[in-house]
């Protein structure tokens, strides 16, 4: 049973990703990159957690996506053969940004402490 709901989860993820990548065709979404899929245990909804590639407004094309959201799961019925294809719930994953954000506060400290160790020069 559990390996059917990993190929099935598989095959969600894969599709999806083709769907977004080569079937969605909204300038205002720009690159959207998927970065996981969590299919629940009786396969009725997957959770597709996003980012967006390069976006000036992420949350912008993150609601122009969520609307999208019935363009993808038809796409994605047309693609799969599953007596009930899972709803699609997207979550904006801002994982990315918090690390270079965490990056950036150690790479301050690093130079403060190397600072501090020369003397202050």
């Amino acid at each position: 049973m559990a390996d059917r709901h990993l190929r099935i989860r598989a095959l969600v993820d894969r599709n999806i990703r083709d769907i977004l990548l080569f079937e969605v065709k909204n300038p205002k979404i720009g690159m959207v990159s998927v970065n996981q899929v969590i299919l629940n245990s009786d396969n009725s909804l997957a959770r597709v957690y996003v980012s967006f590639l390069g976006a000036k407004h992420p949350h912008q094309s993150f609601d122009e996506l969520s609307k999208l959201k019935g363009f993808v799961r038809s796409s994605l019925a047309k693609k799969m053969d599953l007596y009930k294809v899972p709803d699609i719930e997207f979550i904006y994953d801002d994982t990315f940004e918090k690390e270079e954000r965490m990056n950036k506060v150690l790479k301050k400290e690093a130079e403060d402490l190397e600072k501090a160790k020369n003397g202050g020069k």
